[in-house]
């Protein structure tokens, strides 16, 4: 039984392995896949984030978010939720399309080694740091409670940005807190991608249905890679916050800021880690197993159509 159950998904990477490198179909559908799993996620658990933000910028304990967020009004609730929702889902583009294309090109028939595995999820991190950081940086200045008397929209955020000089938009506008979110972002999605297949190749064997596998090794591996790159998260949600000219500090400066702030303690570092973890596992979760389900039909639909 558990080999009844393990071969369909090893039948299922055998195909994608042996298409032709010619054909561009399997690569423009991974950039489909990727696309329609990230929004779904990212939609169902943007109230746990917004949650997690304020702790990460206040230090405060779930409670006191959670009551600081409803003081503000319903109406503020989902405040900043276009940033996230536009670039998550073409942080799902990026991510499983461009890792998708960057495998296919270091090993065209397979297998997939681990090293393969891990350079084209290092390399498809910096693609989306690259390309999403504005994003990110607009989204965390949205999410600052202390700002929303200065800056109500997303426009006049990019109004304040597009003020500066050209080296000032990059630098102190769009792209402030880029090196922390570079580390950030290649190294969780080369870990994500390291042992996603092996994890949800080991529970197929037990004969577990088809979705139970793609949701436990996401969420399994959202959780991991999510508590290991905390302190980064952390050190990016303060960074991102700060907007203006005057006084900006450094890359060094705003981790001392964090660790000073925290008590010079780790687990104050870590304060929020609950959330994080319920968050990161469900997001992580839901989106290896919708990119899974659509990865199933897409290969069904195609080999009917042959």
């Amino acid at each position: 039984m558990a080999e009844q159950n393990h071969s369909p998904r090893k039948e299922l990477q055998h195909r994608t392995r042996a298409e032709s490198p010619g054909k561009k179909s399997w690569h423009s559908q991974a950039y489909a896949l990727g696309a329609i799993s990230n929004f779904m996620s990212t939609f169902l658990t943007f109230p746990i984030y917004k949650v997690v933000f304020r702790q990460q910028i206040h230090a405060m304990v779930v409670s006191e978010a959670v009551r600081q967020l409803w003081h503000e009004g319903p109406q503020y609730f989902y405040r900043g939720i276009y940033p996230p929702l536009l670039s998550k889902t073409l942080q799902g583009t990026l991510l499983f399309g461009t890792y998708d294309s960057l495998l296919c090109s270091l090993s065209p028939i397979g297998p997939h080694s681990l090293g393969h595995r891990w350079t084209a999820g290092l390399m498809s991190g910096v693609v989306e740091a690259v390309a999403l950081s504005p994003f990110e940086r607009v989204q965390n200045v949205l999410q600052d409670g202390r700002k929303q008397a200065r800056f109500p929209s997303t426009f006049s955020i990019l109004k304040e940005f597009n003020s500066y000089g050209l080296w000032g938009r990059l630098s102190l506008g769009y792209y402030r807190g880029f090196w922390p979110v570079l580390l950030r972002n290649s190294l969780g999605s080369a870990l994500y991608f390291s042992f996603k297949d092996p994890i949800q190749d080991g529970l197929a064997e037990q004969g577990l249905p088809h979705w139970v596998p793609a949701l436990v090794s996401g969420s399994v591996n959202g959780t991991i890679t999510c508590l290991v790159l905390y302190p980064l998260i952390v050190l990016v949600a303060n960074m991102q916050s700060h907007i203006g000219w005057q006084r900006m500090p450094s890359l060094w400066a705003s981790a001392q800021d964090v660790w000073d702030t925290r008590g010079r303690k780790v687990f104050l570092i870590y304060r929020g880690g609950s959330l994080v973890i319920l968050r990161s596992s469900v997001t992580w979760g839901l989106t290896t197993a919708i990119h899974d389900f659509l990865q199933r039909r897409y290969h069904s639909r195609k080999e009917l159509k042959d």
